[in-house]
């Protein structure tokens, strides 16, 4: 009896060592893994790529076909599709269960049909439980250098807001109609000028070896930054903590006007100062797209990025970025 009792109580290591290597990979079994769709997969798309280290299953729409090889190296599945086509975004639904929406609306208009676009095809899915918006700080118009919250209601002035706005509530109501099959959370990102010196037309020293000038005395607008890479951990956070229907400012600390800004970034660069103008001035030498966003001023409270996704930016300021480099 003693001696059954004793071969009982004995494990098989060698039963244990299947019994290990099969959970092992059962838990690391490719269909275990989220599954993200990105939609509009650029330079911010493809940083979001590398912070998810190939934990994620990952699929970006693309409507160019000579992307999708760069895209099959960075361990993306590319699916041939164009938000302008409706019609070849009909493979979209079910393909994920979260969605990333980077893509930018149309250059005209005030409306963004591209957003309509893919919410009719995603609307078919029952699979979709999160979804995080790239929108713009730009829905607030000018607030004429007031620092504010996510709380201050959108006063677009420009077409280009109008259609971020247009699409930021094309997907409240989206996520609203979806509640009764299917609940789905929707985080907006308020995003204001990206940089990276690594980043195409994102790095500041660009600007000031071109010379571009920048207005004098009050009317310097206070201008607000974000690094890509601290974008890039923005958007992966809100994919796994984002609250529904919530908005979010992710933008770093930077507390200055524009033309303090840029004779910083000059200083710390080497680099000569820019040039400052009146605003008459400049009415005769900047474009219009130029013009309208110089006349937009405002400082951005972001607590949310910190206290909600639990966010910690790894580039607080551009001046902090500069110093670093070297």
């Amino acid at each position: 009896m003693g001696r059954r009792n004793t071969l009982r109580g004995k494990r098989n290591p060698d039963c244990a060592r299947r019994t290990s290597r099969s959970s092992s990979s059962r838990c690391t079994r490719p269909l275990r893994q989220p599954r993200l769709l990105i939609v509009g997969c650029g330079d911010v798309g493809q940083r979001v790529l590398r912070e998810l280290r190939g934990q994620w299953r990952v699929r970006a729409l693309t409507s160019q076909a000579d992307s999708a090889a760069a895209l099959r190296r960075l361990g993306v599945l590319p699916l041939q599709g164009d938000l302008d086509d409706p019609a070849s975004l009909r493979r979209l639904a079910a393909l994920a269960s979260r969605v990333l929406h980077l893509a930018p609306p149309p250059l005209a208009g005030r409306d963004d049909p591209r957003t309509r676009a893919l919410l009719r095809s995603l609307g078919r899915s029952k699979a979709v439980s999160r979804l995080v918006y790239g929108s713009t700080t730009g829905v607030y118009g000018n607030a004429a250098g007031a620092r504010f919250d996510e709380t201050r209601p959108v006063a677009p002035d420009t077409d280009r807001a109008h259609r971020r706005v247009d699409a930021e509530r094309a997907l409240r109501r989206w996520a609203l109609a979806r509640q009764a099959v299917q609940p789905t959370s929707v985080t907006l990102l308020r995003i204001p000028g990206i940089y990276a010196l690594d980043r195409p037309g994102g790095d500041p020293r660009e600007r000031l070896r071109r010379g571009s000038p920048v207005l004098a005395g009050e009317a310097d607008p206070y201008t607000n930054h974000i690094h890509a890479d601290d974008l890039a951990r923005a958007c992966r956070l809100a994919l796994l903590r984002g609250r529904p229907q919530r908005v979010l400012h992710v933008c770093d600390h930077s507390d200055s006007r524009m033309g303090d800004h840029f004779e910083q970034v000059a200083r710390l660069s080497g680099l000569p100062l820019p040039p400052r103008l009146t605003w008459e001035e400049a009415v005769q030498v900047l474009s219009p797209v130029q013009l309208s966003f110089l006349s937009e001023s405002r400082r951005l409270v972001s607590r949310r990025l910190e206290q909600e996704l639990r966010l910690r930016l790894r580039y607080p300021t551009v001046e902090f970025t500069l110093r670093g480099v070297g």
